[in-house]
């Protein structure tokens, strides 16, 4: 089974992201899962991240590994985060 969610959380506020998240880490329903996000915070704790720029793909890894490596995804990272903080 394959569950696909394509911005799932675009309209949602963090924390309540955060809580669609958690909820689908805890339910016994164990598709595989493709999340298509914009948000760091949609994805972060996925086993696999690729992020594309421009339609390309510049990175794939883990969310540490893309933080060490990756400079377009740490820029997103770092803007997001910068964000959240507001």
């Amino acid at each position: 089974e394959i569950l696909i969610l394509d911005d799932a959380a675009s309209a949602l506020d963090y924390a309540t992201g955060a809580a669609l998240n958690r909820a689908l880490r805890e339910t016994d329903f164990s598709p595989t899962v493709i999340t298509v996000s914009q948000r760091v915070s949609a994805i972060r704790n996925a086993d696999v991240i690729a992020v594309l720029d421009e339609g390309e793909i510049v990175g794939i890894g883990t969310n540490k590994e893309l933080l060490e490596n990756c400079l377009v995804y740490k820029e997103i990272y770092d803007s997001q985060l910068e964000s959240e903080a507001m």
